[in-house]
């Protein structure tokens, strides 16, 4: 979900930069919760092992330009659900960092613009778990349609920022219309693979119970919250 250098720029980056600092709002609050839930040493280890895990998503797993942007097997709801949200959050955001000062320089001036669009909808699912997901069942036992609806609710949530941007920096015109629909339509591939891959991580994670108790992964995995 990379947006393309240019697509803001100029004083319209003034919004993105507003909007990184209410996501970066987003991420201490629930960077906050982990640490009073779990302790300050599995927030660092969880947000260690979530950045790796991003910066794979990011610069290992294919990644193709689609219309405004590029389309990442990105795996939010995977990391939310095996880290916990406030290790996702800062691993989704050192991540996008590393790769850009490593890797891909010119993506940088857009770094406001697509931690955004990372971190809103990271919220957004962290909400949505409250609300679907009962309060005493573990990870572990999430069904199909719930990571179904989490991944829906986080990859709609970066089609709708990445529209957002597109249509603010570069207006209504038919080249953006179409631009913005093709990258739209390239992410239901994501929304159809995602939810199989938390099922598939959470079910390696039922085998993997003697990680109960450790720092290396979210106490709800395997503990009914």
């Amino acid at each position: 979900m990379h947006i393309e250098p240019g697509v803001v720029d100029g004083a319209k980056m003034a919004l993105a930069v507003a909007t990184a600092a209410a996501s970066a709002g987003i991420a201490a609050k629930l960077t906050w919760d982990t640490i009073r839930e779990d302790g300050p040493v599995a927030m660092m280890t969880r947000s260690v092992l979530a950045t790796a895990a991003v910066f794979v998503f990011f610069q290992v797993f294919p990644h193709y330009p689609v219309g405004i942007s590029e389309v990442h097997l990105i795996l939010g709801s995977t990391i939310f659900l095996v880290f916990g949200a406030g290790p996702a959050a800062i691993g989704l955001a050192v991540g996008l960092l590393l790769q850009g000062l490593f890797f891909a320089p010119t993506d940088l001036p857009m770094f406001f613009v697509n931690v955004t669009t990372l971190i809103v909808p990271l919220g957004g699912v962290a909400l949505l778990a409250k609300r679907i997901i009962a309060p005493r069942t573990p990870y572990v036992d999430v069904s199909y349609v719930q990571a179904l609806a989490l991944s829906s609710a986080y990859q709609g949530g970066i089609v709708a920022w990445v529209a957002f941007w597109a249509f603010y920096g570069q207006g209504f015109g038919a080249a953006n219309l179409a631009s913005v629909a093709s990258f739209g339509g390239a992410y239901l591939l994501v929304i159809a693979i995602e939810p199989l891959a938390d099922l598939a991580v959470l079910a390696a994670a039922k085998l993997g119970a003697g990680l109960l108790g450790r720092p290396l992964v979210s106490s709800r995995v395997y503990q009914p919250a």
